[in-house]
């Protein structure tokens, strides 16, 4: 295994480190180096954090800005961050409005910030959602339910817009829960993931061979299936999007396809455009559209794709500005 690192006990650290002195203008450490916050906090309006474990980047750090997150907790590779550091983020951003946590579906992940807002509620209000975007109803060894996956993204932009303008905590908790039953994602790996502690893939496969349903910690996913040209495999996952989701032809699409790390900005644009030229036959209109490198798997080759309905108000949110390291734009 060759590694851009030193050791691997200390790449989470080093490379935060270097990701703050890379973006200094908008972000900067918290209390103890627990976790990254935006440089400028803004007291008044509700503070949002979340977090993982590294190995997903740019989320979410790469989201702690304006328009989207106060704070992001981050852990060892795939690990969950612990709840002190969730803790101290708490208690660094809140500006007297209280904090939402947004927290993906996985039970190391929802166990530690339901812990930290369960400590730290006696001074803090506090709720939260938790983020259920899989086409998977199953979930996997690391989750029950539907995971959070690459649809944590929108819910951070749209909830992170919406805190800006000024919404209150327990409309930002309700939006949350709604977006949550209109946001699906499905992914598909050609490869697994090498984790550096272990220095192995999660998962080996044969070159005529594609995980279909994959999670974003190098678990397996549904099925084993094989290789099929980019139409076959887009029409195949939007088939699994769709029949979960059913929009109808009045819903407003956006459509977000992401890379897992792996994977050139080249193939993701060419399977953005076999979805849109699917779309196009079965007459629905996407009508915001995001393509890149967002919520990856560490080195692994492959994508998701995630459908949102949203509605008008929604789509504002959407495209109100928002200032980070790795989501920028005007209004």
């Amino acid at each position: 295994m060759k590694k851009f690192m030193n050791r691997a006990e200390t790449l989470v650290a080093e490379s935060l480190a270097g990701f703050v002195a890379a973006h200094e203008r908008l972000v900067a450490f918290g209390a103890d180096r627990r976790f990254v916050r935006r440089r400028i906090l803004h007291p008044g309006k509700v503070a949002l954090i979340s977090g993982g474990g590294a190995g997903h980047e740019p989320m979410h750090v790469g989201f702690v800005g304006k328009g989207m997150l106060d704070a992001a907790c981050t852990g060892h590779v795939f690990t969950s961050p612990t709840p002190d550091q969730i803790i101290a983020a708490i208690r660094e951003t809140d500006g007297g409005e209280g904090c939402l946590l947004i927290v993906k579906n996985y039970d190391g992940d929802v166990m530690n910030f339901e812990m930290a807002a369960e400590l730290a509620a006696a001074e803090h209000r506090i709720a939260t959602v938790i983020v259920r975007d899989d086409v998977n109803p199953g979930g996997s060894k690391r989750s029950q339910g539907r995971r959070g996956v690459a649809g944590t993204l929108v819910i951070e932009k749209l909830l992170g817009a919406a805190a800006e303008a000024g919404w209150r905590l327990d409309d930002l908790s309700a939006l949350g829960e709604d977006l949550n039953g209109r946001i699906r994602t499905m992914g598909v790996a050609l490869s697994g993931v090498t984790v550096p502690d272990t220095e192995r893939e999660t998962f080996v496969l044969n070159e005529d061979e594609m995980e279909m349903g994959v999670g974003i910690h190098g678990e397996p996913g549904r099925a084993r299936v094989k290789f099929a040209t980019a139409d076959e495999i887009v029409e195949t996952m939007l088939e699994a999007i769709l029949s979960d989701l059913v929009p109808d032809r009045s819903d407003k699409l956006l459509l977000f396809f992401n890379g897992f790390g792996g994977t050139p900005v080249s193939e993701l644009y060419l399977a953005y455009n076999c979805a849109r030229a699917q779309f196009a036959r079965l007459g629905v209109t996407v009508a915001r559209s995001l393509v890149g490198t967002y919520a990856t798997s560490l080195d692994m080759a492959g994508l998701s794709i995630t459908v949102a309905r949203l509605q008008e108000r929604e789509l504002s949110l959407w495209d109100a500005p928002v200032d980070t390291a790795a989501l920028r734009w005007r209004s």
